[in-house]
């Protein structure tokens, strides 16, 4: 009875949709096709780049609504649970033969892109009491579909109908473990992050086998006794306080199979007086083989880090030129306000230079590149003031590369803090320190950086609203982000705006397609999908659909 409904269900699904059970092809992971958006960042490189140029900084104030729907999280159509009805989309969609596939806290949904249809709807109600919310979207791989719900577990389904195929424990809810980043598929291998900011956790890095949900090989952000990294703290006590979650997807390398990424801060948090050292590999990007998890280089974003500086954000891979040779290059804006390339065959630095006006915590490069903090910049009883605070500089929202105009955009503002000791005791846990962010907080502003020499190269400044936003740059000399409740178009190579258009919420970072010789742009704010798209010829209609 169930594979006759089945059958019934499919026969009545539109070609498009029908088209799209052939499933994601590995090729297209590896060299995305301009009719899809394999990933969360679009490619491995994760420069959410759209080699698409039909809608151009001369024909962008043409853009207007092709469709708006509306998800909501109540009863699922395959799969059985309950939903609270109200529903947050996070991250960024998957788009893979014509349909658009997202995730909200513990729901996933599957879309027709022509038209804004739900095809289906994944519910699996959360069994822990878990301390975060977030989550950033789906890994495809195949016919089959990846996410973590609230109390970390790895769900797998199917994503030609939304049926669950397997659910896997990743930690114990109990122990507050979570994770919030999208599940990167890499070869065979499902890759996921997990931390914790409740209790003194160590986060690590794991690589899921996509048919069974086995676990393959797990990499802690702190060593044990006895592993390299390991004499960078004072002692086992110290270490076992952990930290170091890879909150955020990062990008691969399948030249050298290299998985590259960043992990958070150290804990206690604030205080270090029971971690005195480094900490590796806390607040650090690093590159490990993602056939093994073998650590293959390092660099340390923030040593010791007292002040909440995760590097745990976008890291892009960059094919360059820096004076006349051929670089290999990752580049991260960290939230510490420093901007980073590194040679990522080597991990050495090449680049590290401020990105935000004011940085007071740095005294300069130790012989391996690395920064040198200000030892009198460390949190207080009385409070200590320091540029940036740990809320500023920049944060997880996706940022873009265009090797078209060669700038690296980054959302940011030039907020300050103080920073507090209020956990005093010898051996502090979990949140020993408090920060006061003094207001105001901005200038919130996106800026343009010259990937060779990180300087500034245009900066647009948000009158009002603003904050972090994730964006999307294209070959039409356009970057599309966000301010508030609108979706802004820039002209990518001096930061002019072109055209904007007000949605219902804020949007999420957009991304960017082709589908039957049109390019669209999608972005989802709050609950409600937002498809634009070239206005067509007098006589010639477009599809409009809200549900």
């Amino acid at each position: 009875m169930k594979t006759q409904k089945l059958i019934l269900l499919l026969c009545s699904l539109p070609m498009a949709v029908v088209a799209h059970a052939e499933g994601l092809e590995k090729s297209t992971l590896l060299k995305p096709t301009p009719d899809s958006w394999p990933s969360l960042n679009g490619n491995y490189s994760a420069n959410r780049f759209a080699n698409l140029k039909s809608i151009n900084d001369k024909n962008v104030q043409n853009l207007s609504l092709s469709w708006t729907s509306q998800v909501t999280g109540g009863t699922p159509t395959m799969a059985s649970g309950r939903g609270n009805g109200t529903v947050r989309v996070g991250g960024s969609p998957l788009l893979v033969n014509g349909v658009l596939y997202f995730t909200a806290t513990d729901n996933g949904w599957a879309v027709d892109a022509r038209t804004g249809r739900v095809l289906w709807h994944y519910y699996r109600e959360s069994k822990g009491d878990e301390p975060v919310t977030a989550n950033k979207g789906f890994g495809m791989w195949g016919n089959y579909l990846y996410m973590i719900t609230r109390d970390n577990f790895l769900v797998s389904v199917d994503a030609r109908t939304g049926a669950e195929r397997w659910v896997k424990s990743v930690s114990d809810p109990k122990q507050f473990y979570f994770s919030t980043m999208a599940p990167m598929v890499v070869e065979n291998h499902i890759i996921i992050g997990t931390g914790g900011d409740s209790l003194d956790l160590k986060g690590f890095l794991q690589a899921r086998d996509p048919e069974t949900g086995e676990i393959q090989w797990t990499t802690y952000s702190v060593p044990k006794k006895g592993e390299t990294g390991f004499e960078t703290w004072p002692d086992e006590y110290g270490s076992l306080h952990g930290g170091g979650g890879p909150w955020v997807q990062g990008a691969y390398d399948p030249e050298t199979n290299l998985y590259i990424y960043g992990t958070a801060n150290p804990n206690p948090v604030f205080v270090g007086a029971s971690r005195k050292g480094d900490d590796l590999y806390t607040s650090t990007m690093m590159a490990v083989n993602a056939d093994t998890g073998k650590i293959a280089w390092h660099y340390q974003v923030s040593p010791h880090d007292t002040h909440d500086w995760d590097a745990s954000v976008s890291c892009i891979l960059i094919d360059g030129t820096i004076d006349g040779k051929s670089r290999k290059l990752v580049a991260q804006a960290s939230r510490n306000g420093m901007f980073i390339v590194l040679d990522r065959i080597t991990g050495k630095p090449v680049v590290h230079v401020p990105f935000i006006d004011t940085i007071t915590w740095l005294k300069g490069f130790d012989d391996k590149g690395q920064p040198i903090a200000d030892p009198s910049k460390e949190p207080t009883v009385g409070g200590t003031l320091v540029w940036p605070s740990s809320g500023s500089a920049t944060n997880w929202p996706p940022t873009t590369f265009s090797p078209q105009t060669g700038l690296f955009y980054v959302s940011s503002d030039e907020g300050y803090g103080l920073f507090y000791v209020s956990d005093t005791d010898e051996h502090p846990e979990g949140w020993a320190g408090i920060q006061s962010r003094l207001a105001p907080p901005g200038p919130n502003s996106i800026k343009a950086l010259d990937y060779k020499t990180g300087k500034l190269v245009w900066r647009h400044i948000w009158p009002t609203g603003g904050g972090f936003v994730g964006m999307v740059s294209t070959a039409g000399n356009l970057l599309f982000a966000s301010n508030g409740n609108d979706l802004v178009a820039f002209n990518a190579a001096n930061g002019n705006i072109l055209w904007h258009a007000g949605l219902i919420a804020p949007p999420n970072a957009p991304i960017t397609y082709m589908l039957d010789g049109k390019q669209y742009v999608f972005t989802i704010a709050g609950s409600t999908l937002y498809s634009f798209v070239m206005n067509e010829p007098a006589g010639k209609s477009q599809h409009t659909r809200s549900q």
